[in-house]
Formats: structure tokens, sequence, C-alpha cells
């Protein structure tokens, strides 16, 4: 069963980070196969959380764009370099190709060979010439082991078709030739006695036991074949090592973890009809048809925390859609069929996970208590926010119990974990908290960072104002604010890019708009920064 991936928003904040953890738990404890994942880079007080818990961080995710790993490939589909080109061609005549991957021994690409290449080898080559096993010439001539002394057979065929006297006084045979023959013993005494390579017995034939010895002493290979030397002569060449017939030792190849999208760039471009799969070693995993692509098994995924495709992982679009679990207003994301959507008005993603938990009567663990009340905690700081519910309190309350906890003491050292400013540059300051936002075809940003001392933020006030400004011009957004938020004053500092004066001035008064003013009141983004922003930019 492939794994369900959950993941919050790019930002990744407290709550969608153990929104995630715990859904997964959930989810993985009613059968199902999932993972929690990030898109960013976790907070300070995400990571105080995961490491009180003693949880594992998520790991990142870059995307969820379709690889050809979740394309159905002809997987397996190669041929060893040492089988016979008879192998190769059954193998493409009974599977329907027009190619096929050779392999070393250890699994490393060769080269690629083609119905074209066969077509070419038996037209242009010399056939002649062999260069295989024993056991592929077994094989291939349904044939019967007399001797065998070599493994590899290197030689040049030559068939006994003159009379017996001709033969021998006309034609004369080297250590490295391999002789088909039928029951003619004075050509076969000729033969073993020079000594050749090989020899085929056509027809079944027999061949005498002192002639046998002969052999055996001079390290003569035989074989016995029902088929006439007409036919043997024909398959002696598809008994050669596929390996003598790669013509494409450098063909476009790619990767497992290669894009889709890529892949159809190329192939426009090429025109080619079979591609080699192979892993970042170079180890063959199969071959790409390219009606293949229509085959694909999309990556699913389940969005906490957000359903806004701006705030989501790239190549959502690629990706299968099955859940949304969210507290926020409805976003932009689509779905091509229906699936399951639970949003509440509660205070947090993980007050609604913890629901779920409740309602299909899963014990939670200490561990998983403490990342959901994390998330609580940390999205209705300490339950001040007016975003706060009953059913948060509620939560709070018996994940708290369980996690072994005091909430007030635990979620004060969560939230003094997240507002230091030690080591953060202007640009971790902005982008601790933040999330996008679009109407129709215009786009805001809003940051939000937490801290009970503004002053270390407004000594530096024009340099915050100047990355509010190259943010703004980088990505072309009409806004992007950062709310300072002081959770013991009960308000939010405001800063905003320079260009976006005339909407803040709009939102709140222009006696009121300076960069650094305090709000009071103003502690939840949710309920009372984008509700007012969105409304101007809809207006």
């Amino acid at each position: 069963m492939k794994k369900t991936l959950i993941f919050g928003h790019k930002k990744p904040d407290t709550d969608s980070v153990m929104s995630a953890i715990g859904l997964s738990y959930l989810k993985n404890q009613l059968g199902d196969n999932t993972e929690a994942r990030i898109l960013g880079t976790t907070s300070k007080e995400t990571n105080y959380a995961l490491k009180y818990f003693k949880l594992k961080r998520p790991e990142y995710l870059n995307d969820v764009k379709l690889q050809l790993k979740d394309v159905n490939y002809h997987r397996n589909f190669l041929i060893q370099e040492t089988d016979c080109i008879y192998n190769g061609y059954q193998y493409m005549l009974n599977e329907g190709l027009t190619g096929l991957p050779v392999i070393k021994e250890n699994g490393q690409f060769v080269g690629l060979i083609t119905i074209k290449d066969l077509s070419h080898t038996f037209i242009n080559e010399n056939v002649e010439e062999l260069y295989t096993s024993y056991h592929n010439i077994m094989h291939v001539l349904k044939g019967e082991e007399v001797l065998k002394f070599d493994d590899e057979i290197v030689g040049k065929l030559l068939i006994a078709a003159y009379r017996s006297t001709t033969f021998m006084s006309t034609v004369h045979l080297d250590p490295d030739m391999v002789l088909i023959v039928g029951d003619r013993h004075s050509i076969i005494e000729y033969a073993v006695s020079a000594p050749v390579k090989l020899i085929i017995l056509s027809g079944d034939s027999e061949i005498k036991d002192e002639h046998i010895e002969i052999a055996r002493k001079n390290h003569v290979n035989i074989i016995r074949t029902p088929y006439d030397s007409y036919h043997i002569a024909r398959l002696m060449a598809l008994t050669n090592y596929i390996k003598t017939m790669i013509r494409s030792y450098n063909p476009i190849k790619f990767e497992n973890t290669d894009f889709v999208d890529n892949v159809i760039d190329i192939n426009n471009q090429l025109k080619h009809t079979n591609y080699p799969i192979v892993d970042k070693k170079n180890k063959c995993l199969g071959l790409l048809r390219i009606t293949d692509l229509t085959e694909k098994t999309p990556k699913k995924v389940i969005l906490v925390d957000h359903n806004e495709k701006v705030q989501s992982v790239e190549g959502l679009e690629e990706a299968q859609i099955l859940e949304i679990i969210d507290h926020h207003n409805l976003g932009n994301i689509t779905t091509n069929t229906p699936i399951n959507f639970r949003n509440m008005a509660v205070g947090s993603t993980c007050t609604i996970v913890y629901t779920l938990f409740k309602e299909r009567e899963v014990s939670i663990p200490k561990d998983i208590a403490g990342a959901l009340l994390s998330g609580i905690l940390s999205d209705t700081l300490i339950l001040k926010s007016p975003t706060a519910t009953e059913k948060d309190i509620t939560a709070v309350r018996e994940l708290a119990d369980l996690a072994g906890v005091d909430y007030k003491e635990y979620g004060m050292d969560l939230l003094k974990a997240g507002t230091s400013l030690e080591g953060m540059s202007k640009e971790d300051v902005l982008y601790n908290d933040f999330k996008l936002y679009s109407v129709s075809d215009k786009t805001f940003a809003i940051g939000q960072f937490f801290t009970m001392n503004f002053d270390e933020i407004k000594k530096d006030l024009d340099e915050y104002i100047h990355v509010l400004d190259e943010v703004s011009e980088a990505n072309h957004y009409q806004l992007v604010a950062l709310y300072v938020t002081d959770i013991i004053r009960n308000g939010s500092y405001v800063l905003y890019n320079t260009k976006g004066e005339d909407i803040m001035i709009i939102a709140y008064g222009k006696e009121k708009v300076r960069e650094g003013h305090f709000i009071p009141g103003c502690i939840s983004r949710k309920k009372h920064v984008v509700p007012l922003i969105m409304e101007i930019f809809e207006n």
C-alpha cells in the first residue's frame, strides 16, 4: 500500500506540524498507511515541543509532482547482456515491446536494444561470427550436451557442406571454428583431431566413441541437436550474446525520480518510443514506453491547517487530495472527485484532530497528546485568543492530563521558546509564520511573530521595512505586513511594505497608521487581520 502524505502549509507553525503528526498516528491506528511531512523549516517553538515530548520531526517534502516512479512503466523488463539474442527477440515479441534495456550481472544499465537493431544485425552484420556461451547454444538449438569444456564460445561458424574428401582437402580447420556437421564420421574425425572449438551434430547424429575420446583429449566441445544443418545455420546468429547487437550504448535514459512533465518535454523533441529507467546508481529498473505515461498513479495527500493552493506544496495539482482538515476560511483548492473535508470554527486544527480521536474512540498516547496540546496552545495563545472556543478548552484540559503537564505553565514555556530573536535574521522573523492569500488576481502576505520584547525589533525598524519592500517587489505582492504580537499587552505592532500604506490606511485609518503602530486586541491573524484585509482587496 502506497503511503499517503499528510502535511500542513509551506511555513509550518506548531499547529500544522502537530496536527499532521497526530492525524497520521490516528490514520495508521485505523489501518491506513500514512506519513506526516513538513513543507519548510520548523520554528523554535515547534522544535521545543517536539523535543519536550520526544517526537521525531517529520521529513521535509519538496513537492508532490508526478515522477516516473508514479507511472506504470514496464518494471523489471530487462535482459542480461550475456543472454542470447533469441531470448531478447522472444521477450520483445511476447510482451509487445519494440525495445529492451540490457544490464550487467550486477544490474547496471549497459545499453538498449530495439527491433530495428535486431533487423540491422541480420541484414548488415557478419552472422558467421560467434560470441556466446555453451549454454546459449544448447538453449536455442534445444541441444544435448555431449562434451563441454568451455563456458564461453568465441569463433567462426562453418558448415560441412562439401563431400568429405573435398572438405578435408580444401578446408583448413582452426581452433576457433564452430563446425556444423551430420553423421559424416570422417569429417568429425578430422574436426576433433584438428581440433576445432565446437562441433554441432545436426539431426541427432551419432558420434563414434573413438571420436569422443579424441575430442575429450583435445578439449573439443560437442553438442547434439535435432535440427538440420539449414535451421542450425539460421539459428546460430541468435545464440550470440545480446550485448553483441547493442547499437545504443548511451541512449537517453531517465531516473525514476524524474518528473513526468520534464520527460514529456524531452520526448516532444526526440520522438523516441522507448526509454530505459534507472536509479541514481545507474541500476536499471525497467523500460518506459512513451504510451505508459497515460497510466499514472498520483501521490495521495491529506492537507491539514490550510486549504489555499498558494500555501500548499509544489505540484499539488498533480496529486490526489483525499482529505482536508482545517479551521480557516475556505480557499481556492479544487478537486476532481468528492473528498472528506472537515472544517470547524475552532482555534486550532489540532482540536479537530482531537475530535476525530474521540469520534473514532481511539486512545491518545502521551506523546501524541502532547503534540496536539502544543498545537492548540500555540494557535490560541494559551486559550487567550478570541479564536479559542469551548471545544479548544475541553481539548486542552484532557490533553494536558494525558500529557502530564500543567497547560498554563507548559504553554508559557512553549511561547517563550518561540519568541527569542537570538540567531534570527530579519527574514527569519518575517517567515517564522508567514501565509499568502489570494483575492482574484491579487496576492497579499501576512507574517506573524510573537515576542515579549518589541524593542528588539523596533531598534531595527528601517531594516525590517526594507525586507518587506524587497519581498513585495520580488514577488509582486500588493501588501506584505508583519504583525508582531505581544501576548502580555494583548495586541500587535504592525509593520508593512511602503507601497502597502494605502491599504493599511483604509484598514486602520490615516491617523493611526505608522510603522510599528500598536493595535490593541489584535492577536489573531485569522480573526483580526485576514478578514479585514481581504475585504479591502475584494472591494
